[in-house]
């Protein structure tokens, strides 16, 4: 199918307004879901007719995924970038960095971070392969550091990782649900998040 633009369409596209059409497309994934967010709509709150959205995407579907898995390495940049910087701290103070620097993150970026919680949530299109990839190497940043926290006997080594894992990810998660700016203060809950986890540092939770 040939498509047809204008030159300035296409300046304006080439020129940078691929984010804007993934930060335009997340705050619409986030507001009415991904049945109710058309291209149309996109290309309209862009500013550009829909034809021009082909230059960066084939589809809609592939905006969508360009969208969560934005929304997943925002957080996981956060989160290695505080691990990072607390190297050598104890480790209940880096899992307090880390929870820290997630919600930070989430909802810092919260049209991209709930587009990336809810996209998949409800079945509306099948799960990309590098949605997957994406959300897999972000587990595993906090599969590394719960290993660090049993291994450091801050948290019991009879606890399953991966358990625990799922549940502290879909605390931090939940909290798109119910985080109000004013309301509360990301880092006492932080500290609250680290202290529901390892409730003293150096001692492990008890059965």
């Amino acid at each position: 199918m040939s498509i047809q633009t204008t030159k300035a369409e296409r300046g304006a596209v080439e020129g940078g307004a691929r984010r804007l059409i993934l930060d335009t497309a997340a705050r619409l994934l986030r507001q009415g879901g991904y049945h109710q967010t058309t291209l149309r709509e996109i290309a309209e709150a862009v500013g550009i007719r829909k034809a021009s959205l082909y230059y960066h995407f084939a589809s809609k579907e592939e905006i969508v995924e360009a969208v969560v898995n934005d929304g997943v390495r925002f957080v996981q940049e956060a989160v290695v970038a505080a691990l990072q910087g607390s190297e050598g701290a104890e480790p209940r103070a880096r899992l307090e960095c880390a929870i820290h620097a997630h919600l930070t993150a989430l909802h810092g970026h919260g049209d991209y971070t709930s587009a990336s919680i809810k996209a998949f949530a409800f079945g509306a299109m099948s799960v990309p392969d590098s949605v997957r990839r994406v959300r897999r190497a972000y587990e595993d940043v906090w599969r590394l550091l719960i290993a660090e926290l049993q291994a450091a006997d801050v948290i019991a080594a009879e606890r399953s990782p991966e358990a625990l894992r799922l549940f502290l990810l879909g605390a931090l998660n939940g909290s798109t649900d119910w985080y109000r700016p004013g309301r509360f203060d990301i880092p006492e809950l932080a500290r609250e998040f680290a202290a529901l986890i390892a409730p003293r540092a150096g001692l492990a939770t008890p059965d």
